[in-house]
């Protein structure tokens, strides 16, 4: 077999780059179970209609055929991959509405893919970690609050930089462009989500080929500037001078969303009003999540509120959920060493071999220490104590086992031994799983 090539966009981790991404995952869904959202995990084929139906998305999904298909087996033609969790989500609450008790608060940790162009910090198969809360008929505004304290929490539970949650409002962008006198709103939202990539120039050459004139297009980057860690910028966008119901429906939910941050999280949110978000489906609040010295790479965690994904005839369940991109996140600390566990391995204890024939009193002292929830290897093979616990350093084992009449147990870091019980002995709290930990 010849060497094979790597797929770019598609990660494999190390074993160590694993056992922290395993602890990341494990912590955020934590925090979401401490927030009351229940588990859920949906299909990873979804019918193309629905994929295609919100949303500038066609480019990115990679559609499903059998390479064995019969040229007139059209059964699988229409399926694709999904590309983010929030769509299947939906189309999940339409078929089980029936069976679900509203407002249903889910989390979902899966594996996404999308055809994008691979780079650093994206990637064409990764996993992302949603949360999201649906309501029948209507959605309470205050779960739009809730939503970046609890993502504040789970990512602040993490060995990483801090974060900033910006959070802006669909409806504070839409009414000021309809108080301007703009009627394509839609392509306005989709110009200014490019500011950060093209910056403001360009924005404003790509406003004006639209029809946009100079003054409206000047008024539109006015809005984009104002950015606020408190319910300030509402004073700063009525100082615009533009007038709109919409306009002062959505600064209202973004006052509220603002204030109750400022209230439980000091810190936690920045009200800034270039976020747009580029899916089509959001209508509300919107949210970006920057990453403290690595704000050039993006946002790690976006989401918002959607009043029309999830519908069906006069059924309908609007939603607001956020999505961490967990792939993302590692993908850009573990490329500067950023985050380090302290062994590459489960392992807590390895049982050594006094020699082949004495195995099974070894397997036996492994069993016993697994009993009491202790990780354990036996050692491969049955050399010289030192090549035995050699190995053990070489792979971050912090203790080795002695079988014997009675046993004996060494810590191989501080060169402490001592005899113990394979049945009532216990490592410091510390020593028993990997610990995971930041380095900037």
């Amino acid at each position: 077999m010849s060497k094979p090539t790597p797929l770019s966009g598609f990660p494999e981790w190390l074993p160590q780059q694993r056992l922290i991404e395993q602890e990341i995952l494990g912590r955020v869904r934590r925090t979401f179970e401490l927030y009351g959202f229940a588990p859920l995990e949906t299909r990873a084929v979804e019918p193309l209609d629905q994929l295609l139906r919100k949303g500038e998305t066609s480019k990115e999904v990679y559609v499903l055929r059998r390479l064995q298909a019969d040229e007139n087996d059209t059964s699988d033609a229409a399926l694709g991959l999904h590309f983010d969790l929030t769509v299947p989500f939906a189309r999940f609450v339409l078929e089980n509405a029936g069976k679900l008790q509203f407002p249903f608060r889910r989390y979902q940790i899966q594996k996404v893919w999308r055809g994008e162009r691979p780079q650093e910090g994206r990637y064409r198969e990764f996993y992302q970690a949603d949360i999201d809360i649906v309501d029948r008929d209507t959605l309470p505004a205050h779960y739009e609050a809730e939503i970046p304290l609890v993502i504040g929490d789970a990512l602040s539970g993490l060995p990483i930089p801090r974060v900033t949650v910006q959070v802006n409002n669909r409806k504070v962008l839409e009414g000021f462009y309809r108080g301007l006198g703009i009627d394509s709103t839609e392509d306005v939202l989709r110009q200014v989500d490019k500011l950060d990539k093209i910056g403001p120039a360009k924005v404003v050459e790509l406003l004006k080929n639209q029809g946009l004139s100079e003054a409206q297009a000047t008024q539109v980057l006015k809005l984009a500037e104002i950015k606020a860690a408190d319910s300030s910028f509402a004073d700063q966008v009525k100082q615009l001078g533009v007038s709109d119901p919409l306009l002062d429906e959505g600064l209202e939910e973004l006052v509220r969303v603002v204030d109750t941050a400022v209230a439980e999280k000091p810190g936690l949110i920045v009200a800034d009003l270039r976020i747009a978000r580029g899916l089509d489906y959001y209508t509300g609040t919107v949210y970006e999540t920057l990453l403290e010295g690595y704000e050039r790479f993006g946002s790690i965690s976006s989401g918002g509120r959607y009043d029309n994904l999830a519908t069906a005839g006069k059924d309908v369940f609007p939603g607001v959920g956020i999505s961490i991109g967990v792939t993302r996140l590692l993908a850009i600390l573990f490329g500067r060493d950023a985050l380090t566990a302290s062994r590459s391995v489960p392992t807590c204890v390895l049982v050594a071999v006094n020699s082949e024939e004495e195995r099974p009193r070894s397997v036996a002292a492994a069993a016993a220490l697994r009993r009491n929830g202790i990780p354990t290897e036996v050692a491969p093979s049955a050399a010289k104590f030192g090549k035995q616990i050699r190995y053990a350093e070489r792979r971050g084992i912090p203790y080795v086992w002695f079988p014997g009449e009675s046993g004996s147990v060494k810590d191989i870091r501080s060169g402490e031994q001592v005899d113990a019980d394979a049945a009532t002995w216990a490592p410091p709290q510390e020593d028993l799983r990997p610990i995971v930990s930041g380095t900037a």
